[in-house]
């Protein structure tokens, strides 16, 4: 089996995850930080001005929307009233970052 057009593996995408509620001052940026890499996804969480969290996740579906799933739970000390997703182009990352 080929890789699909642009070059991305089959089975692979990125996600845009925007999580809102208690999520700030609650280390959920950590949190986020250590299930994505446990997962095997690659790309970045950051504070928002706004007080929620972003989330720029890539790498297998399946992981992805175990991701999601947690973010749905989220830290200990954190509240999450919402979960925003968005699909979005693979870039390419190559590891998970946390963001100020």
């Amino acid at each position: 089996m080929g890789a699909p057009p642009h070059g991305h593996p089959a089975g692979t995408g990125r996600q845009s995850i925007r999580v809102t509620g208690r999520v700030q001052g609650v280390s959920f940026r950590a949190y986020v930080a250590d299930e994505a890499r446990r997962l095997g996804l690659t790309g970045f969480v950051r504070n928002d001005r706004d007080g929620s969290v972003l989330i720029e996740a890539e790498g297998e579906s399946a992981a992805l929307d175990r991701l999601v799933a947690w973010c749905h739970r989220g830290s200990p000390s954190a509240r999450v009233t919402g979960v925003e997703v968005a699909s979005r182009e693979p870039i390419g990352s190559r590891e998970f970052a946390i963001r100020r």
